[in-house]
């Protein structure tokens, strides 16, 4: 190629360059200019176009993932925030393995979100202070609640209302009152097919539709309380119906900046309107979605604002009302407040409850609806559940007689491009009930919340003594032991620097979260239904297995594991004031009764490669490895029928051979019961262990008649610790029976 080809082709590659990166601008340009005024959609397609001249500028793809994020398009923007870590693992853009996570959550991906939150808990560590540190450690809570609570539902019909009120854009209800719905709607005056919400002409207003004979009629917007070039919204009447307060906010984006109004309302006339002095609207601040109820038998506002001393964010805010115009000081529910957003305040006078909106506390998704009672003082809050709640942005609670209503943006709302984009009204009302539940149904709901395993610090409860009980109580024990974070954190990262320790030390601080707390809040929901099956008078019988990590002696952890399981029924016997104790005593007047089966493993089943030596307490006691196996687990529940109580009795179902050469025959008597009033027929005595043999004196067992059952273990070419067994059932009953040899074989 000639010299003059040569620089005539790099002549025309800088002029192409140049225009490209021209072109890509004038996109950018326009794109945040959309972006800035709330219009998303078009801003999308300005990034879209920017990406396909280059799709590599991780500046684009980050501006192109907030859009998405803004948009509610949970699924792309989940993709593309992952293109942005990918590339600068968030040293350019700090919140973007964040926004990983928080995407994935809406996205139900809750296994995905806990990864990612864990990720990102380390990556911000340094900064334990700082937001992102803080809410990345709250989300790995979140995750594992929405987990756990995904096994719970509440049993109502959940219905969009009809198109007399939702549309394709966005609708938020807010009342039922004297037979008309209120509700606000972000929409244009005119809108085409193809229109979607976020275009500059879009406002929100409060729109009425009559409620007739069980049928929303068609909307109407309230014309009295319109506002030029402004949005009006979040409706609530005073106690006496003569008041009407709302929202009036201009736009920031896809923001608002609102203050509150208050009209009167007469004789289906609106007249009056004015501000709510600065008592209320706090200079500078944003204050909206006020909400009118009885506290303490006055008449108070709830709001949600970020005036001075917020926490965090918007917060949930009250004021007491006298005479209908004096406010008194607002006041912070601190016990609800958070770092990030409290909306949508709406009391329950029925429950004397509080249902806000919060993306702090645990929740499915984005904004989940909470729960608060009152007396006297807030009470922590309470996710209400599915199918209240979503992996979407729900808000907006509130109820009439047995109805429910909501806004949400879940899968199900009308759309014209984007499934999430926009939230419709929708309502939730309890299924007819024509029968109550079978034992087979309840006895599920119980073993849906399994296995409940409690964990414990090493050779807790009472250390270094041989006994089979112990008088602690569970949650006792857990105190003392979550207050030992610390110390388990200095300990494992000992000997380590810089990143290594920094890793060692979150590493500990999530175990605690992901195992030890959220054990004790399994527990409190299996408690809670437990009581609620044996208040019904039924009889339960409980499984409860117990382990050990490997560093005492065979015999010992297995007294260890009794303990354990021991300080587990204590609690349940102190608990509120001994609830529990007729049905665990068998003395309830209703018939009522659990009884415990404790199955001691003790290191038997632990990890092989678990460190077992005194003098490594960094590995053998505060690591992460042996703490994961210093627990009991709930395993099963089962009903007990009177007709059909399972009639044998073993009264020590594990035997611990101890250590052993290996290549012994070890051999075992189990002592079996008949404690019925029938003759019983043992059958399908097996092992899935072919070096298990299993026999008994005899099959046929008469009333209150011993026999040996005996278990042969040839430990020819095993090694190390070994749990085996063999089980036979009972002709008549469905349930089998265990029996176990542990050893550890040298």
């Amino acid at each position: 190629m000639s010299r003059l080809h040569l620089i005539l082709l790099v002549f025309l590659f800088q002029i192409g360059c140049s225009f490209g990166q021209s072109k890509i601008g004038a996109y950018l340009k326009h794109a945040e200019e959309k972006y800035n005024k709330g219009d998303y959609f078009y801003a999308i397609e300005l990034y879209e176009k920017a990406m396909q001249l280059d799709s590599n500028s991780v500046a684009v793809i980050w501006k192109y993932a907030e859009t998405l994020r803004a948009y509610k398009d949970y699924r792309k923007a989940e993709y593309y925030y992952k293109k942005v870590y990918s590339q600068e693992e968030a040293g350019i853009y700090p919140y973007s393995l964040l926004y990983v996570g928080l995407m994935q959550k809406q996205n139900g991906k809750y296994d995905e979100a806990l990864e990612t939150f864990k990720k990102a808990k380390k990556k911000y560590a340094k900064e334990k202070k700082d937001y992102l540190y803080l809410k990345s450690k709250r989300e790995v809570e979140s995750c594992l609640w929405a987990k756990s609570a995904l096994k719970d539902t509440a049993k109502v019909d959940f219905f969009r209302l009809p198109e007399s009120i939702n549309s394709k854009d966005s609708e938020f209800g807010h009342s039922l009152t004297n037979g008309k719905f209120y509700f606000s709607s972000l929409r244009a005056d005119s809108i085409s097919a193809a229109e979607e919400v976020y275009s500059s002409n879009y406002k929100t207003r409060i729109y009425q539709s009559e409620f007739k004979q069980g049928k929303f009629e068609q909307s109407q917007r309230v014309e009295d309380l319109l506002y030029e070039n402004l949005n009006t919204g979040n409706g609530s009447f005073s106690l006496d119906g003569e008041r009407f307060y709302f929202s009036l906010c201009s736009d920031e984006g896809y923001n608002y900046r609102c203050k509150i109004m208050v009209a009167t309302y007469r004789n289906g006339k609106w007249s009056q309107i004015d501000s709510l002095g600065e008592i209320i609207n706090e200079p500078g601040s944003n204050t909206t979605m006020p909400h009118i109820a009885e506290l303490d038998g006055q008449e108070v506002l709830l709001f949600s604002s970020d005036r001075n001393e917020s926490e965090g964010g918007m917060d949930l805010w009250y004021s007491f009302i006298k005479n209908g115009n004096q406010f008194g000081k607002a006041r912070a529910i601190k016990t609800l407040n958070s770092p990030d957003n409290e909306l949508s305040p709406w009391w329950d006078k029925n429950t004397k409850k509080l249902y806000f909106t919060s993306s702090w506390h645990d929740g499915f998704g984005g904004y989940d609806i909470h729960s608060s009672a009152y007396n006297g003082q807030f009470s922590e809050p309470q996710n209400i559940g599915l199918p209240f709640n979503s992996a979407a942005n729900d808000l907006y609670y509130f109820k009439v007689a047995d109805t429910s209503y909501l806004s949400s943006n879940r899968i199900g709302v009308l759309y014209s491009k984007n499934p999430t984009c926009c939230s419709d009204v929708f309502s939730a009302i309890p299924p007819i009930k024509f029968e109550p539940p079978t034992p087979k149904e309840t006895l599920a709901e119980l073993n849906k919340r399994l296995p409940v395993t409690l964990y414990f610090h090493n050779d807790c409860p009472d250390p270094k003594t041989t006994d089979t009980l112990t008088r602690l109580n569970y949650i006792v024990g857990y105190k003392d032991y979550r207050d030992m974070l610390g110390k388990y954190q200095q300990e494992y990262s000992s000997g380590l620097s810089g990143e290594k320790a920094n890793e060692a030390v979150e590493d500990i601080e999530t175990f605690f979260i992901e195992y030890v707390d959220q054990g004790v809040k399994d527990l409190y929901q299996f408690r809670d239904l437990l009581l609620e099956e044996l208040e019904k008078g039924v009889k339960i019988k409980i499984q409860i297995k117990g382990f050990a990590s490997p560093l005492a002696k065979t015999d010992y952890n297995v007294n260890l594991t009794k303990r354990r399981i021991s300080s587990f029924i204590n609690y349940l016997m102190e608990y509120n004031n001994g609830v529990f104790q007729p049905f665990i005593s068998n003395t309830a007047s209703n018939g009522g009764y659990v009884t415990f089966v404790g199955v001691p493993f003790g290191e038997y089943t632990a990890n092989q490669l678990t460190s077992d030596n005194f003098h490594d307490q960094k590995n053998s006691v505060y690591s992460r490895a042996a703490a994961i196996e210093r627990k009991i687990e709930i395993q099963s529940v089962s009903y007990i029928d009177n007709r059909k109580e399972f009639p044998l009795l073993v009264s020590m179902p594990v035997f611990d051979a101890g250590k052993v050469k290996a290549g012994a025959v070890i051999e075992h008597s189990f002592e079996i019961t008949n404690q019925s009033k029938e003759i019983v027929q043992l059958e399908n005595l097996s092992s899935p262990f072919e070096t298990i043999t299993i026999s008994s004196q005899k099959n046929e067992i008469q009333p209150g008649e011993k026999v040996l059952v005996t278990l042969r273990f040839d430990t020819a070419g095993f090694a190390g610790r070994n749990m085996k067994y063999a089980e036979f059932s009972v002709m008549g009953f469905e349930e089998n029976q265990k029996l176990m040899i542990t050893s550890e074989i040298e």
